[in-house]
């Protein structure tokens, strides 16, 4: 029978399916394995038969077995034995040859065996191994890789090279000889180096690792797409086992890549591709872009979990199996890790594993190191002040309020102190509601059919679409989605801060809460108001807080009622009556910080309530600042005094206290902690005069304004730039700080100093010409006897 089966054109092998190539690869793949493993068998067999052979110890020849036979076969025996000498030479010389053997002698040879039998019993291993025929070892398939059919004249001629298979085994022995080549060189002993020999070759290797690294950045700045292998080469150093310099190029090679970032980072965020994108064909261009991306994020990502690792082995004191750098130097490693994570923080907001880094970062401000503390907070501060969407922030916010509830709120105060670096705009809610622009509202399909031709709904789509494309590509935040952000921080930040007064009033978390309240609490929500004034009054009654945590209360509530609080009928007197028991206690030395919240707390108390304040409580404070200005440093005297101007700007009838007559009955009753009580009306402001006085220009200035009744023109008002600024303002701008005055004190005349020095018009030219003999005449020096004018003394 004919057989009717083709030999398939190449035109068929052509559009053979994928599948079948595949599974041709994997089987021809899985042959070359299976001959592989097994010659590595043989190969094992072959060292085990040699081990075995030479651990087995050598045997003695067996004894001859004699077994019991017949007499018959004995008989014959004797008849077929004959004497040696009737043996010819040849048989004796062929005896006495076998006689030689062991197996000649061994042997039983009244047995009925084969006569190898029992030598293949005891064969070795080795002998064994030896009988078994040898195979050679075929050729692996060489693989074929089809190319370009060519066509003539007699049809399609296929074309193919053969693609030849690594040979594993001879790669494998080549390796083993490379390694035995080493451990020689290896085996040989280092010549002895002096400690100026040393130092000097330290030095030359250094540099070396210096220059390579500054090759390597160079190129990689100059074309960051193509030089990709140089990056992760660069990364590779971060492994540097030379423990002569392996701390300082592994620090080296952490801040280069730092900057390197920095600069080839670009300004978005890189998704991985799906499925489908990477199935697509896509230009040259754009797979080169991919691959870029690709290769940035993994090595970015490979670089953080080394920063990552290397703070981890600081923190549970680990110490890696190599040796290569002490434990002592892990901690300078771990600093410029956390530097690096820190300057990554602040520079690339925007790109891949941000909220990885802040949830790096955020454990460390709590750290017991405070250089590495401050460097976290000091990140986060500039993360805050710079973050324009809220996402950061957002992100941070969060991390730290997880953080704080882990820890049982057993944080440093530096950690919530960072909240008050949040950039939110402190305005209230509904003129944000109100200020929101109109979303673009697009007509429906119906509105169109109805008041539209059909050329003008072609038009309206076409600049509809366009429209919505400029709105997908603009680059700023919308103020609802801005305005959303910030909402879901700041409840973040109330909802740590409520707990913190709630469940830990002791915490020296404290006074870092209430200052947070004091900046936030008008955007807090109105339903909260009653409850949170009542806790803070509870505070403030309880007698725990100092006077600085009592003034943070102070403030937070009356920033409470001066924003959405207004609606509130509350009467705020006993945080009046609180301050004005509190200016006493202030401190009045160097760290007089507190004279700030104190200004705060006058301007929200007073100048935005004034219609809420009696005359006889402003008459009070007035007083009261007065003779606290003649105890503080000058900064906080002008502060306290500009207050005191805006006081009699405000008020009515302020300048009774300019006055020596009194005012109604009673006394003034300065240690009354009651403002409504004390009866100031009945005293005068006499410091005035004292502190017009004062060394410094500025105070004197101000006393001498406040004594004519602080006009606002005329020769007694003030000039343009006291005049305008804020007593806060005017506290931070006149702060000594620096131990320097702010405008300096003028000196001395010098007319006056001459007269001092001449000293003609203070003594006689008599006793000046026996000044000048006793200075001009030479002493001798004479040696004195105590002995002998104690002797004196005693005789007389």
């Amino acid at each position: 029978r004919k057989n009717t089966k083709r030999v398939p054109s190449f035109r068929k092998l052509l559009r053979t399916s994928q599948i079948k190539l595949d599974n041709k690869l994997k089987n021809k793949q899985y042959k070359q394995k299976s001959a592989a493993k097994k010659y590595r068998k043989e190969q094992k067999k072959l060292r085990e038969a040699v081990r075995d052979a030479i651990s087995r110890k050598p045997f003695p020849l067996e004894e001859c077995k004699k077994k019991q036979v017949a007499g018959k076969w004995e008989e014959k025996e004797e008849e077929v034995a004959l004497p040696l000498d009737m043996m010819d030479e040849d048989d004796l010389q062929l005896m006495e040859d076998l006689a030689q053997k062991a197996s000649f002698l061994t042997r039983d040879l009244s047995s009925n065996e084969p006569v190898h039998i029992k030598k293949r019993k005891h064969e070795s291993v080795i002998e064994k191994y030896e009988k078994v025929p040898r195979r050679l070892q075929t050729e692996p398939e060489k693989e074929l890789i089809h190319l370009l059919p060519i066509k003539d004249k007699s049809g399609i001629i296929p074309q193919a090279v053969e693609k030849p298979v690594l040979n594993v085994a001879h790669d494998e022995e080549e390796d083993a000889e490379e390694v035995e080549e080493a451990e020689d060189t290896n085996e040989e002993p280092l010549p002895i180096l002096t400690p100026e020999e040393m130092a000097a070759q330290r030095r030359q290797k250094l540099q070396e690792r210096k220059m390579h690294i500054a090759a390597l950045a160079s190129a990689i700045l100059s074309e960051p797409d193509n030089n990709m292998k140089k990056l992760k080469e660069l990364r590779a150093m971060l492994m540097e086992q030379d423990p002569n310099v392996a701390v300082i190029v592994r620090k080296l090679v952490m801040v280069s890549l730092m900057e390197i970032f920095k600069d080839i980072v670009p300004s978005y965020k890189i998704r991985p591709l799906t499925e489908a994108e990477k199935a697509t064909k896509v230009k040259k261009e754009t797979q080169k872009l991919r691959e870029f991306e690709e290769g940035l994020v993994s090595q970015y990502k490979f670089y953080l979990e080394n920063l990552e690792q290397t703070i981890k082995d600081w923190k549970q004191r680990k110490l890696k199996k190599s040796n290569v750098i002490s434990l002592k130097a892990y901690k300078g490693l771990a600093e410029v890790a956390v530097k690096c994570l820190c300057e990554l923080l602040v520079a690339l907001p925007h790109f891949n594993f941000h909220n990885n880094i802040i949830v790096l970062i955020v454990p460390l401000m709590n750290d017991p190191s405070k250089m590495i503390s401050e460097l976290c907070v000091e990140a986060v501060k500039k993360l805050f002040k710079q973050d324009k969407l809220g996402y950061a922030s957002l992100g941070v916010v969060k991390v730290i309020s997880g953080l704080v509830r882990g820890r049982n709120y057993d944080v440093r105060p530096e950690v919530l102190k960072v909240f008050l670096h949040l950039r939110i705009k402190e305005v209230e809610l509904q003129k944000d509601s109100e200020d929101i622009a109109p979303k673009k509202k697009f007509m429906t399909y119906k509105e169109k059919r109805k008041n539209l031709s059909r050329m003008q709904r072609k038009w309206r789509k076409a600049e509809e679409k366009l429209e919505r494309e400029l709105l997908e590509a603009e680059a700023s935040e919308s103020k609802e989605k801005k305005l959303k952000l910030h909402t879901e921080t700041l409840n973040i930040v109330f909802v740590t801060y409520f707990r913190i007064l709630k469940k830990a009033q002791k915490s020296p978390l404290l006074p870092a809460v209430l200052e947070g309240l004091a900046k936030f609490a008008h955007l807090i929500n109105v339903e909260f108001f009653d409850d949170l004034l009542i806790v803070l009054h509870s505070l403030i009654a309880s007698g725990d807080l100092s006077y600085r945590e009592s003034l943070h209360c102070i403030l937070s509530a009356f920033h409470i009622l001066s924003g959405q609080g207004d609606v509130l009928n509350i009467d705020p007197m006993k945080f009046y009556t609180h301050l004005y028991k509190t200016l006493f206690s202030l401190h009045a030395g160097g760290t007089n910080e507190d004279i700030g919240i104190v200004l705060q707390c006058l301007d929200v108390m007073f100048a935005k309530r004034r219609k809420q304040v009696s005359q006889q409580r402003a008459l009070a404070f007035l007083k009261r600042l007065s003779i606290l200005a003649l105890h503080v440093l000058p900064n906080s005297s002008i502060g306290i005094l500009a207050t005191n101007r805006i006081f009699m700007q405000t008020f009515p009838r302020m300048d009774l206290l300019l006055d020596n007559e009194s005012q109604g009955s009673g006394i003034y009753l300065p240690e009354l902690e009651e403002p409504e009580h004390c009866n100031a009306q009945n005293t005068a402001l006499w410091e005035l005069h004292l502190l017009q006085r004062h060394y410094h220009p500025t105070v004197q200035k101000f006393a001498s304004h406040l004594i004519a009744g602080a006009p606002t023109e005329g020769s007694g008002a003030l000039p343009l730039d006291l005049s305008q600024r804020s007593a806060a303002e005017l506290f931070e701008t006149y702060c000594m700080k620096e131990m320097t005055f702010n405008p300096p004190v003028a000196s001395a005349t010098p007319g006056r100093k001459d007269t001092f020095l001449q000293m003609g018009s203070f003594v006689d030219e008599e006793l000046i010409k026996q000044l000048q003999e006793h200075i001009n005449k030479t002493v001798a020096h004479i040696p004195l006897d105590f002995a002998k004018h104690l002797k004196e003394s005693s005789l007389a």
